[in-house]
């Protein structure tokens, strides 16, 4: 039976406007879209996936953009913010990069003893970018975008509950998935998984009067849990079944599989297989240049072609 997940496989956020998405995530942030697909759930919307030069798990946040969605509401049993991990000498030039590209920020602010800024993303999701240098993890920057290498993005650094107990969820995350507690600095209680360069944390706050968080675009709607094979997640979920929490069948996502739990506080969490990866269906270089779909909705393909707006990735190379 498995003691410890391996770290992040991937954030899902909700938004609206993919076009706007693909502007901000890859022509600001300079991540690579890594992968053009739908939601399988949802076909005639886009699931957009962004991340390292071949989207290594770790590395990847995607999106489902509803054309038609509200703003979401901020509250309990949501998370409320995702952090970013940058090189710890890239601090000057995020500053400046975000500042030119019109996007204010708070910060550099030290937070268990690494300085980060904070900002919100076009739909209001709260973004973190973290600077520090740990051991290499074997994650390679993407440095055809907006970001040049030395200061691109490595992968995401962590995420923060917004909770209204933080108890039973503890229970689950050091008890059940492999948490190590570490410590608290004001009202964050920090929570590590993963070794060395792939370590991950959790942020928890908790606010016991805090409403209900309403879940729309610029909320995110779930994060994932890296484990290496079939056989492991299997064992992942008889293990979530006896620690009493209701646990989804295994669920085929064409590039990972997937099992879906909610932790006590209400937060959605997955955890999802390493392989088969996103060049399963392209080559490394083609990474997001095609709509892709999944084997049972290729005889839809020309319904679904017409059914989402055309997006496009803008050339933004840094030259660097």
């Amino acid at each position: 039976m498995p003691t410890t997940v391996k770290g992040i496989h991937h954030v899902t956020a909700l938004a609206r406007d993919p076009q706007e998405n693909v502007d901000f995530y890859s022509g600001v942030l300079g991540l690579r879209l890594v992968k053009k697909t739908v939601n399988f759930d949802a076909p005639d919307v886009y699931h957009l996936y962004y991340g390292n030069e071949v989207g290594q798990p770790g590395t990847i946040l995607t999106f489902f953009p509803f054309p038609d969605a509200g703003r979401g509401k901020r509250g309990a049993g949501e998370i409320s913010a995702v952090s970013f991990l940058a090189p710890s000498l890239s601090l000057e030039f995020w500053a400046v990069h975000l500042s030119k590209q019109g996007v204010r920020f708070d910060g550099p602010v030290t937070r268990f003893g690494e300085q980060l800024v904070s900002f919100e993303d076009p739909e209001g999701m709260r973004i973190e970018m973290v600077f520090a240098d740990g051991k290499d993890s074997g994650e390679s920057s993407w440095d055809g975008g907006a970001v040049p290498r030395d200061s691109a993005i490595r992968r995401i650094r962590g995420v923060t509950l917004m909770l209204r107990d933080r108890g039973r969820t503890e229970e689950v995350l050091t008890g059940t998935l492999g948490f190590r507690a570490a410590g608290r600095e004001g009202d964050h209680f920090r929570f590590n998984v993963g070794e060395g360069g792939a370590e991950c944390a959790i942020d928890i706050l908790t606010s016991a009067g805090s409403p209900r968080a309403g879940q729309s675009a610029g909320s995110v709607h779930h994060i994932a849990w890296r484990t290496p094979t079939g056989k492991e997640q299997l064992e992942w979920r008889q293990k979530i079944q006896e620690a009493g929490l209701f646990v989804t069948d295994v669920l085929d996502r064409n590039y990972f599989q997937s099992i879906y739990f909610r932790e006590p506080g209400e937060v959605l969490f997955e955890i999802a297989t390493d392989p088969p990866g996103f060049t399963v269906d392209e080559l490394p270089a083609e990474l997001g240049t095609h709509l892709k779909l999944p084997p049972w909705l290729e005889p839809e393909r020309t319904r679904i072609e017409r059914a989402l707006p055309p997006v496009r990735v803008a050339d933004t190379r840094s030259g660097q």
